[in-house]
């Protein structure tokens, strides 16, 4: 029986290992996508969500496609296309989290101390093979790829992503230097001056990773990888960049920020943690989406369309 778990953490650590970062979007956003920041179904316009996110980007970086879209084999087919001969097809995974009642060991049903029926929270995990549009023939005319022109803007406009910084209420200073981070003790963000990042996106990127640490601190979301005190180089605090990063490309997506971090020295660190749990980068994806959900909130007017958009 496939250990879905040790199949999705195996697809992760071949792409680190190939020096790819599954959790960055491998394009700048079209007219096609503009609506939907992340990876699509082709046929019901429905965008994948959770550790799917990170695993189509993935393979999209991996083998060079320029869609964000994606169907299944008999979804090409009942369109009236066809999958290529040949083309192999990208792992993704159904998630549905489910609920039963609690028994105790002789099978009778445990209640709580009023007398209510405890519930025991669980998911249910299948997998299912996708193919991308560019793997596909004779696709209705709606569905043909779209060739985007090549003069696309230099930089995205960043404004979503600055309202979101400011909505956020974050103490935030920045300082000529070479140092980025956020202190929990003072709870400040500190950056670089804006001038010294080579594009906007990179900034936006660096400043969105560091809010999603702010989001980590003991009167917000109260995450031990901020707050347990956790030194450098230690797992736990490898972890915790592993979520601020995977928090920073789903953020720099839905404001629609192309921003790529380039963290090297945690590649070891990341490949370690998720060889030896088959399940950490299920709950840094669920962390990074819940900072981010987090954060989105904050926003007075924008923040519920944005969530909605992230967990749909």
């Amino acid at each position: 029986m496939s250990d879905i778990y040790l199949d999705v953490t195996n697809k992760i650590v071949s792409a680190l290992s190939q020096g790819v970062i599954p959790w960055i979007k491998p394009w700048t956003t079209t007219s096609s996508s503009a609506d939907c920041p992340f990876p699509i179904n082709a046929i019901s316009r429905r965008p994948y969500a959770g550790i799917n996110i990170p695993l189509l980007w993935a393979e999209a970086r991996l083998r060079g496609f320029r869609q964000d879209r994606w169907l299944t084999f008999n979804q090409a087919r009942k369109a009236g296309g066809h999958v290529r001969k040949g083309e192999q097809s990208t792992l993704a995974v159904l998630y549905k989290p489910m609920s039963k009642e609690a028994h105790d060991e002789d099978g009778q049903v445990v209640r709580d101390e009023q007398g209510n029926i405890k519930m025991v929270q669980f998911a249910l995990l299948r997998t299912h093979c996708l193919f991308n549009i560019e793997q596909t023939e004779d696709l209705p005319a709606e569905e043909q790829i779209h060739d985007e022109c090549d003069d696309q803007p230099a930089f995205i406009d960043h404004a979503p992503a600055e309202q979101l910084l400011v909505a956020s209420g974050a103490r935030i200073e920045h300082r000529y230097g070479d140092h980025a981070f956020y202190q929990p003790v003072r709870d400040l963000i500190q950056l670089p001056t804006k001038g010294q990042f080579e594009d906007v996106g990179s900034y936006y990127a660096t400043a969105l990773h560091e809010l999603t640490h702010w989001s980590g601190h003991l009167s917000r979301l109260n995450r031990d990888g901020i707050n347990g005190g956790h030194a450098f180089g230690s797992a736990e605090y490898a972890f915790e960049e592993l979520v601020a990063e995977m928090g920073a490309a789903f953020l720099c997506a839905l404001t629609g920020t192309q921003g790529e971090l380039r963290h090297e020295e945690y590649l070891a660190s990341w490949l370690k943690i998720l060889k030896e749990d088959k399940r950490a980068i299920f709950r840094a994806s669920g962390l990074a989406r819940e900072a981010s959900e987090y954060l989105l909130a904050l926003q007075p007017d924008q923040g519920t369309e944005m969530i909605e958009r992230l967990t749909a």
